[in-house]
Formats: C-alpha cells, sequence, structure tokens
C-alpha cells in the first residue's frame, strides 16, 4: 500500500478522504493547507508516494503546492481536488507523468478509485 499526503483546508473533506484511502489500506498523513503539506514534504518526500491536494486553498494553493512538491520528488503521483473545473485547467502546465484530477463533491468510492489508478 501507499504513503500519501493529504492537503485540503476543508476538515470534512480531510476526514472523508482519509477515511476512505485509509480503508484501502493506505498510510494517510494529513495537512490542512499547503504550507504545511510542503514543511512535512520538506523532511519526508522521499517516503510520499501520493500527493493528493485541494487545488483552492489560502497561502500556497494546490497547482503551486504541487510545482514545489515535484522538485522535492520528481516522478510524484498527484492527485488534484477542485469544486471548480476551471481551476484544474492549470494543471495543464505541470510536468508530471501521473496527474488525475477529481472534481468536489466527490463520493468515497470515486477518491478511491482515482487514487487506485493514480498509483498504477
Amino acid at each position: 500500500m501507499a504513503t500519501i499526503l493529504l492537503a485540503d483546508d476543508d476538515a470534512a473533506v480531510r476526514d472523508l478522504v482519509k477515511r476512505a484511502l485509509s480503508s484501502e489500506g493506505h498510510t494517510v498523513h494529513v495537512t490542512q493547507d499547503g504550507l504545511e503539506a510542503l514543511d512535512y514534504l520538506a523532511g519526508n518526500a522521499a517516503t510520499v508516494d501520493l500527493l493528493v491536494t485541494d487545488v483552492d486553498m489560502p497561502q500556497l494553493d494546490g497547482i503551486s503546492l504541487a510545482e514545489k512538491a515535484l522538485v522535492l520528488r520528481p516522478g510524484l503521483a498527484l492527485v488534484l481536488m477542485s469544486g471548480f473545473s476551471d481551476q484544474l485547467d492549470r494543471a495543464a502546465r505541470l510536468r508530471v507523468r501521473r496527474l488525475l484530477s477529481l472534481e468536489k463533491p466527490f463520493t468515497l468510492e470515486q477518491i478511491k478509485q482515482v487514487v487506485r489508478s493514480a498509483l498504477t
């Protein structure tokens, strides 16, 4: 199973995603925003298999977080979540082999499926 870093400023989404992915056997490290996630990555990048992040967060948004995360861990798999489909268009500039997106709201089964796809 994978080690997943989750970054979302919405507590309800964090709880939902953590429950869904933990039930699949993954280890999920939860952060409340992009800065906290980047701080975690700075010391643990080699152990993270997948970054699941909200796109719209204060201070450091999910696209900027993804760009910085890829510097620390090239080849990192990414799942971007957003309630606004136009925000996901910004992800096109990311140079990443494994990038998937998920529009909010989503179900437990949808997040599990997207993560399975991102990890294969």
